[in-house]
């Protein structure tokens, strides 16, 4: 069977799908074909609520490590759903388009990321009339990464991807989301957690929490990397910690 005749009989199946319980396993079988991936973890995201989850294809006994961790707080500082929130994201992303210099070394990855085990990650985004699904496609350790050519193949599907699920989702009745007290928005959150700081320390915490370093902060603020160190140690002071996983860590507690 040609590339060609494997798109057009997945994509065959992938409407005939429509409005079952075999839509979504048959949609990501659809972009299997445009581009080859093995994880996948699509959830649906909403102003003012919790993350809804769709789909998975994780084991049963990673599930608590890869989706109920994220599910709870991870998601917070997972940088698709960041980008999505701050209203920075394109249909399709791959890691290296969001993720903080550095990631390797962010909390984020040592407590949640690594044990995820992934290679690389890809997000589609697809926009519906109440809220935005969130693809996740990952490739494991061992394999290639996402390269530009699949981020353009996955662009050029991405308005039949679109089109087969708002047609699914519009007829499939959806249940009203968890709420969450207060908008769904990672800077207010952020400031709720460090009362007492001023502006500029604020700034520089949201940035810490997405991972980038000292440096970093630097460019983007405009500030020499000493000005950056001082306001760093001003607010582990004022918020009696001594560490940026001590940041990481009272964040996670004083959210949800």
């Amino acid at each position: 069977m040609t590339q060609a005749s494997a798109t057009a009989d997945a994509l065959a199946k992938a409407i005939r799908s429509i409005g079952t319980a075999d839509f979504v396993p048959s949609v990501l079988d659809y972009m299997r074909t445009v581009t080859p991936f093995r994880g996948a973890f699509v959830s649906r995201l909403s102003p003012g609520a919790l993350p809804e989850h769709i789909f998975d294809n994780v084991r049963q006994e990673r599930r608590s490590v890869v989706v109920d961790r994220w599910l709870d707080r991870a998601w917070l500082l997972d940088p698709f759903v960041v980008s999505f929130i701050s209203d920075r994201f394109d249909p399709i992303m791959v890691l290296d388009d969001v993720a903080p210099d550095r990631f390797s070394q962010t909390d984020y990855f040592h407590i949640y990321y690594k044990s995820v085990r992934l290679k690389d990650e890809l997000a589609v985004f697809v926009t519906l009339s109440d809220s935005t699904l969130f693809f996740s496609l990952g490739r494991l350790v061992g394999e290639m990464r996402f390269s530009r050519r699949d981020v353009n193949r996955l662009l050029q599907a991405h308005q039949v991807i679109s089109a087969l699920c708002e047609q699914h989702f519009h007829r499939s009745p959806r249940t009203a989301p968890d709420q969450l007290s207060g908008a769904m928005h990672l800077d207010t959150m952020i400031e709720q957690v460090c009362k007492g700081l001023t502006s500029r320390e604020i700034e520089i915490v949201q940035h810490l929490l997405r991972g980038h370093s000292s440096q970093s902060i630097a460019l983007l603020l405009d500030l020499s990397p000493a000005t950056v160190k001082v306001h760093r140690k001003n607010i582990y002071r004022k918020l009696g910690i001594s560490s940026q996983s001590a940041l990481f860590s009272i964040f996670l507690q004083s959210v949800i």
